[in-house]
């Protein structure tokens, strides 16, 4: 097994390697999630209905899941700052192609290369941290290498969509592809070398699976994961029906949703750093109260403000925390693990919308936040009858 690059000596302050991976986790989210705002024009735009213009997210996001769980295993040998590079050059590249795309069919090819991006990118990323920093700034370093999910949301989305309102979706797409090559030319400045210390081959997925711990882990995010999107992919309906609520104050609402999700997330990370058991519980019980409240507090704008905000601080904390989990249960295969972990998280939004769908044509979009907070009260079931952690993991 070869050596991990030597932990920088400073302890306060993290190091810029640590930064660009953010960067880069930022720059796969902001991508994979940027035809949602778009979706109108770009559906015009290339002359499809709104309906195949949503492909655009859900067929990346099921190509991440599979990409999350194969790729490390085909470049198992290569340095992993050569594949993040790689990656994300590829990612511009993508990107570049989305933007001058001739007919939707190109789109959709290029956005296939992209969840091949997104999937590869999160399985090497989520488990740099330990290599990057030390012992001690590995729970910090994890929580800001995960912000760039909800900074994302924040920041990188509503720009993207502001861009392509102002000038059209096509230099939307133009400037992530941009944004991919920046981030790439970063990574290869300021990353060390990264060689494969736990090489990954596709037999440990089936050995992880049978670890208990883990095992309970990844039901536990899938059960959450599942219940937010249920819940969250039908908010703006459910919030338009709160009397007095406009649609301006719905945008600020989900707004500060977003910004809570980032403190969630550092909370979360702080948490699950000392106990990441303790982190889940707490916020499974947050968010299956907090989703399920929503209903009873429909009739009362102030109830409706703080439910939301709260939900999105409780949110933030999950990527992170079960990410902590799964490095806690599996540290002698820390990657295979988290690709693992990719997978499962991926497959789980997707199954979501599609869920929140149905319940909302079926039965009621108001329904969804029942289904949603039930899930996660599943999930805290499930986390509850997990044993004390231990080292189960097997040799990658």
């Amino acid at each position: 097994m070869t050596t991990t690059a030597p932990a920088p000596t400073g302890r306060r302050t993290l190091p810029l390697s640590v930064l660009a991976v953010a960067a880069a986790t930022f720059s796969v989210v902001t991508t994979e999630m940027l035809p949602v705002g778009l979706l109108t024009s770009l559906a015009s735009g290339l002359r499809v209905s709104d309906g195949t213009a949503g492909l655009t997210v859900t067929v990346p996001g099921l190509v991440a899941a599979v990409a999350a769980l194969l790729l490390p295993v085909a470049v198992r040998r290569a340095d992993r700052r050569a594949v993040l590079c790689g990656l994300m050059l590829l990612l511009g590249a993508a990107n570049l192609v989305s933007a001058l795309a001739p007919s939707f069919a190109v789109l959709l090819g290029a956005r296939i290369v992209v969840g091949l991006c997104i999937g590869g990118v999160w399985a090497v990323a989520a488990s740099l941290a330990v290599r990057l920093v030390r012992t001690e700034s590995v729970g910090r370093a994890t929580a800001v290498i995960f912000s760039g999910i909800a900074v994302a949301s924040v920041l990188g989305v509503p720009a993207g969509t502001f861009l392509g309102e102002l000038a059209g979706w096509r230099w939307a797409f133009g400037a992530v592809a941009a944004l991919g090559l920046a981030v790439a030319a970063l990574l290869a400045a300021v990353l060390p070398p990264l060689p494969a210390a736990e090489p990954v081959r596709l037999g440990v997925f089936p050995e992880l699976l049978r670890l208990p711990r883990l095992r309970v882990g990844l039901i536990a995010v899938a059960l959450l994961v599942v219940g937010h999107f249920t819940a969250y992919t039908y908010v703006r309906p459910v919030l338009e029906r709160v009397p007095d609520l406009g649609a301006g104050l719905v945008s600020g609402l989900l707004l500060a949703y977003g910004v809570a999700g980032v403190a969630g997330n550092f909370l979360g990370g702080s948490l699950a750093a000392r106990d990441p058991r303790r982190a889940l519980l707490v916020i499974s019980a947050a968010l299956g109260g907090l989703v399920l409240l929503m209903g009873p507090a429909g009739g009362s704008l102030a109830a409706t403000v703080v439910l939301l905000i709260a939900w999105g601080l409780a949110y933030g904390g999950v990527s992170v925390s079960s990410q902590n989990w799964v490095m806690a249960a599996a540290p002698r295969a820390r990657e295979a693990a988290s690709a693992l972990f990719a997978g499962v998280f991926n497959v789980a939004i997707a199954v979501g919308a599609l869920a929140g769908g149905r319940v909302a044509d079926s039965v009621g979009v108001t329904d969804v936040l029942w289904v949603g907070g039930g899930l996660a009260v599943l999930a805290l079931g499930v986390v509850v009858s997990a044993g004390r952690p231990r080292d189960e993991s097997p040799r990658p």
